[in-house]
This record gives C-alpha cells, structure tokens and sequence, in this order.
C-alpha cells in the first residue's frame, strides 16, 4: 500500500513538507507501540534520512525504541557522525549491525532461480538474511529510510536493499555483489528490475511478509550544488519503489551527448574515507567517460581502501586490475572465494583500461594508490587548479582545458548517450 507520495523533476520539497508527508503516512498507519527505524550511515547523509529519522522520533516518542544504521559491511558510525547526521536523538537508542554474527538467516532464494535471473552466470543460492534485532525485537513497525538513486549493485539504491543488504549478512551481500558484477553493472545502473532486485524481491515476498515494514524513500537532486529532495514516497509494497525510481532516472541521471575527455570528482571528507565507497566517482561516471579520457578524483578524506580490515587487505593485496583478472584470482584464491563482494568491489573499481583514473589522497600514500592499480595525484596541487569549493558540476574551462566537475559522484549517474543505448 502507499501510504504517501509527491515529487517532480522540479519540486524542492521544504523541511515542512517532508514533515507534513512523514505525519500524513504515521497517520494512517495508526498508533504503534514498539518502533524501529533503520536508516543510512554517514556516507548517505544527503539522502535526508536522517533528518526524517528525526522527525519520526518526535512523532512517537517513548515508542521509538531503536534507530539501527543499516551499515552493511561499512564501519560503525562513531558518536559525532551519529549527531552529525541524526541530531538530538539520543545516543542510547543506537544499536550497531553485526553483519558477520548478529544475523538470522529467514530462507533461501533457490539456486535455480539466481541461475535464471543471471543468465547463467552465477548458479548459487542466495539466503536471506536480516539484523537479528530485526526478527527478535518484537516491533510493531519497522521504518526503513533511505534515498532511492542509481546503484552499481541493484540498479537503482534503497527499498528491500536497505534490510537484505543494509543489515543483512555476510554471504548475503557477497553473494549479491557477485551477481551484480558479474552480470555486467553497467546493463543496471539506472534500472529498477535487474538480476539483484529480482532476488531481492524473491526474499521480500517469501521470507520478510511476517515483518511490519514499511518505506520512507526520498529521491534528492544534487546537480544543483546543494542537494534538493524531488520526491517523498512512503509505502509498504514495490510500488513505493517504482514510483521512486522513476523520479529519480528523472533527476539523479544526466545524460550527456559526448564522453568525457576529463572529468573532476570531488569527494566530501566526511562522507569519503574509503575507496570502497570513493569509488562511486568511477562506477557513476564511467558510461560517461571516453576511451583514453582520464578521471581526477579528489579525495581529502581518503585513508583506506576497505571499510573493514579484511577487505582492505583483500584490495591491497589484489588491486583495481579489471573483471577477467578478478575472475580468474578469484578462482585461484581461496581468500578472494570467501568475501566475494571484495572481489565485485575489485571489479566495479576498474576502469577495465578504458580510461585512466587519478587519485588525489589526503591520507594514502603514491605508493598505496598505485600499488591498487590507480595513478597517484598530489591533492594540494589538484585542489589549488581545481577549485572545488562552490563549484557548479557540469562543463569548466580550467587552465584552457574542458574539464567535467562533478560534487558528489553518490548522489547521480552520468552517461554518454550512444553508450547507454548500446548496452
């Protein structure tokens, strides 16, 4: 059922709207007694979900028990993010996912119909896996807030991807990485049905009807240099997606008529400290970028590679070195076997040598970038030429060169129009 939905290509929803929306849809729900809400961590703080997270607190009060962090394989959120993020609610209401114990397992997507969804290219059964305190904490309603947008994974980010994977399991979400890579993430990005979805969307009717679910999607514009909510849908079913993601291939993607030579992302330090999450700066515009183009990545924040010490090793150890060489080491290393949404991260990160990427670390060395497989820049020199600070994302001519800017690579998806049609 919808519960609420309003959004266009040009509305700016005020914080008074996303208010009046969030209490019309609680509204209708009718009193609850025992809330959990489950929200993004800091890397998604554009999305509003923290903002609505609040808001919904205040609504119920005493009856908001839990806020968890749908964190997936991502660090906790540490107590300033928390406030950063989600404001006065209190810290004591903070649970951290456990994605390695703290799950249940509630079924298995067969074997046979991943096998079909993929075409063939993985033959695995998926399980179904969710936060413990999901099952066991005996809610009444469970608030799932996020930001629809496209994704190098699912397609299009949030809904059921935000409890299957947000605070799902180990296997889990190396098993749905896997698929997305080794389907092809660039036959994805900006759809709503694609191989993921569809076995998320299995484990949902099958394994997740017993739970009070319902979803608060925001889709935001980042194009404009200050992000601007377009849509708020809230519902409890698929059409809450799919209403969604169809304003956000409106908003979220730009579709440019020539690739890009040279494009600038800029990485905001609180959000970025990772390539496993820097890395949107190349999965987001790499449909966009031309044969031989090269990408500057400017990343202040920059300190590791991996969110967790393992699949920072796992990076170190094996780099950015295209999807044929990740297959074949992945096949011939046990360690890459076991944490295979390492190995997709290794593939969705290469540029597969079609254009290079340069990246400008605050906090890695020449040698560590280049020793993943990147080219190193020095981030002084970058940011003095570059200028991100205010910057408008589209066309500059910098130094007497056409150079693409873009703020916030998380927050869209850029595409070469004769590319994305071919694919």
């Amino acid at each position: 059922m919808l519960y609420f939905a309003r959004g266009n290509p040009t509305e700016a929803i005020s914080e008074e709207g996303l208010r009046e929306g969030l209490t019309a849809a609680l509204e209708r729900l009718g009193p609850r007694r025992r809330v959990l809400a489950v929200g993004p961590d800091i890397t998604r703080l554009h999305s509003q979900a923290g903002l609505l997270t609040q808001m919904a607190w205040s609504y119920y009060g005493a009856a908001l028990r839990d806020v968890l962090p749908a964190i997936g394989t991502h660090r906790p959120m540490t107590p300033d993010e928390i406030k950063r993020m989600y404001g006065e609610i209190p810290l004591p209401l903070f649970r951290v996912h456990d994605w390695r114990n703290g799950i249940v397992t509630r079924g298995e997507v067969p074997a046979s119909f991943v096998r079909e969804v993929s075409e063939g290219k993985v033959d695995y059964a998926w399980p179904a896996q969710v936060d413990r305190l999901l099952v066991e904490g005996g809610y009444d309603l469970i608030l799932s807030i996020g930001q629809v947008v496209p994704h190098e994974v699912t397609g299009m980010a949030n809904y059921n991807k935000n409890i299957l994977v947000g605070t799902g399991g180990q296997e889990g979400i190396n098993k749905s990485h896997f698929l997305g890579a080794v389907y092809g993430m660039e036959r994805m990005m900006g759809r709503a049905d694609t191989p993921v979805r569809r076995v998320l969307n299995y484990a949902s009717e099958h394994f997740l009807k017993d739970l009070p679910i319902v979803y608060v999607l925001t889709v935001v514009d980042g194009g404009g240099g200050r992000p601007q909510v377009r849509g708020l849908f809230i519902g409890d079913d698929h059409e809450c997606f799919l209403r969604a993601a169809a304003l956000s291939l409106e908003v979220n993607f730009t579709m440019l008529e020539r690739p890009l030579q040279k494009a600038v992302v800029y990485l905001d330090p609180e959000e970025y400290k990772s390539t496993w999450l820097g890395n949107k700066s190349i999965y987001r515009t790499r449909m966009a970028m031309a044969d031989g183009g090269e990408l500057i990545v400017l990343a202040p924040g920059l300190r590791e590679f991996g969110e967790d010490a393992e699949i920072d090793r796992l990076i170190r150890k094996y780099g950015y070195v295209g999807t044929e060489r990740v297959l074949a080491l992945v096949a011939e290393n046990k360690d890459l076997r076991a944490n295979l949404s390492a190995a997709a991260h290794l593939i969705h990160g290469s540029s597969e040598g079609r254009f290079r990427v340069r990246y400008c670390p605050g906090g890695l060395s020449q040698r560590e970038i280049e020793g993943v497989g990147f080219a190193w820049g020095d981030l002084d020199e970058m940011m003095k030429r570059y200028q991100p600070a205010g910057r408008k994302d589209g066309f500059h001519v910098i130094d007497g060169e056409e150079v693409f800017f873009i703020s916030n690579p998380g927050l869209g998806l850029w595409a070469f129009r004769e590319r994305f049609r071919e694919i």
